[in-house]
């Protein structure tokens, strides 16, 4: 071969590996909202929010159908989602406490491998040793600020472009629509034009606090479009994995701080051209704990089998696989945020069970009853509900929900999306729920979570320290507690 070919053939090679490592090893942008409803968006069949940049997103890329949380308030949900653990595991079981001393997120599995690993925005999680991330500037990490800082796009830019020779993993968390709903304009929603959902109870005070979060979700998806553009100016656009996730539901009775579906079912869109399917959706289901797992394959790392809670979703973000988890867990303590309530949940993405580990108290959150200081000053429609109550059957059925609720309860989601027909004591559905609870018990045992004892002062006194009391035991790898607590 002469030589001149010769180097045409190297030339080719050389251009075609650095093609596959470029396909193989992505960039990841992963955007979060805050406290924003799934079923609230578009995407997901809400029928008032504008989101123009979300729904183009969706068209180009794979719409998650089945996505969760493990506990709908930031921190637990965050913790979980960074670590690749669930709140029990990795100590961050409250919101406000802290991750267990040791833990380890994103940026110390994927620095290692070559990837520069950064977060502009929100970042509501401890110990800052185990979540080292590369501080970004420009968006506000304030989510109470009133009102939100101005963001900037400079500083993810210069991350975007950083290092040629390195990729990048950057999560932009912004601080919308979480309370207090100040951004945007709220005049795009007149209030008599609004369909509420079934779960909100429909009063005046609440319909003018659901046009100003409405427009909260419009201020967060002209955001999202910015920074989608400013990867464009870059030219990242074709070798990165988008992620964009709503986080937890949003701060209005039976979302935030529940284990109902509106609680724990987050949105998330994948988009990377040419890999991810565009314009598809799955009914795969998949948690936040199983996203650093899939980061980890894309990278070309791997863990040791009992270091994660998740497993990767590779397979489906490519269209190779249909299905990923069997059931998808969830959590809920509430102290910090009221008086003990501890709840558990599971679902198969059809059915949900929920069992209430304190049922014969009252459900109080202090900052959606009024008493959560200034920023629950600025929201007053829970008083509405109650004084609606008395004349109000559906209100009055509302607000029971909400604060008066049985041992278990059984929902058939995908006909009931909202949750609001409990099935628990229906014959026909016995074994089925069954079936979710027994499910339910050995999540629990392999997480060593004792159930109520887990949300007092005490519990979580240790855990703001990094000293969570509980957990599941180091010795028992994921196989032996499977077949352990299977039986």
């Amino acid at each position: 071969m002469k030589k001149h070919a010769w180097n045409l053939v190297l030339f080719v090679a050389a251009t075609l590996t650095v093609a596959a490592e470029a396909t193989d090893r992505p960039n990841v942008l992963l955007i979060m909202a805050d406290d924003c409803t799934f079923n609230d968006l578009t995407l997901y069949g809400g029928q008032n929010a504008k989101t123009p940049n979300l729904d183009k997103l969706a068209s180009e890329g794979l719409v998650f159908n089945h996505a969760y949380l493990s506990e709908a308030m930031c921190q637990p949900c965050r913790s979980a989602l960074y670590s690749g653990q669930y709140p029990i595991r990795n100590g961050a079981a409250y919101n406000h406490a802290s991750s267990r001393i040791g833990t380890r997120s994103m940026p110390q599995h994927l620095r290692p491998l070559g990837y520069r690993v950064g977060l502009a925005g929100k970042v509501h999680v401890k110990p800052q040793a185990s979540f080292p991330f590369k501080r970004v500037s420009g968006f506000d990490v304030n989510c109470v600020r009133n009102p939100t800082q101005p963001h900037n796009l400079d500083g993810i830019r210069r991350f975007m472009k950083g290092d040629g020779a390195k990729p990048f993993c950057l999560v932009v968390a912004l601080v919308e629509p979480h309370v207090p709903w100040v951004m945007g304009d709220a005049s795009q929603y007149p209030v008599t034009q609004l369909t509420l959902p079934p779960n909100i109870a429909d009063t005046a005070v609440t319909r003018q606090e659901f046009a100003a979060y409405l427009a909260e979700i419009t201020y967060m998806d002209g955001q999202v479009g910015e920074i989608l553009q400013t990867l464009e100016e870059t030219g990242h656009g074709n070798d990165t994995l988008v992620m964009f996730t709503s986080e937890q539901g949003a701060q209005f009775p039976g979302c935030k701080w529940t284990n109902w579906d509106t609680g724990v079912h987050t949105a998330l869109v994948a988009r990377w051209p040419g890999v991810v399917p565009a314009g598809k959706r799955t009914d795969a289901i998949v948690q936040y704990v199983d996203v650093l797992p899939t980061l980890l394959e894309l990278a070309g790392g791997s863990f040791e089998e009992g270091q994660l809670d998740g497993t990767s979703f590779l397979a489906v973000l490519k269209g190779e696989a249909q299905t990923h988890r069997t059931f998808a867990y969830g959590v809920h303590n509430n102290i910090p945020e009221g008086p003990p309530y501890p709840i558990r949940t599971v679902t198969d993405g059809d059915f949900r069970y929920i069992r209430n580990l304190a049922p014969d108290e009252l459900y109080i959150e202090k900052h959606m009853m009024g008493s959560g200081g200034l920023v629950a000053m600025e929201r007053k429609y829970w008083f509405t509900w109650v004084l609606d109550a008395w004349k109000n059957e559906r209100t009055y059925n509302l607000v029971k929900r909400y604060q008066s609720r049985p041992a278990e309860q059984f929902y058939h989601t995908k006909e009931d999306p909202f949750e609001m027909k409990n099935l628990a004591d229906h014959p026909a559905y016995a074994g089925r729920m069954e079936r979710l609870a027994g499910e339910l018990d050995r999540w629990m045992a392999s997480q060593g979570d004792p159930g109520a004892v887990i949300d007092t002062p005490d519990a979580f006194q240790a855990a703001k320290k990094g000293n969570a009391p509980f957990g599941p035991k180091p010795s028992l790898s994921p196989r032996a507690i499977k077949s352990t607590y299977a039986k």
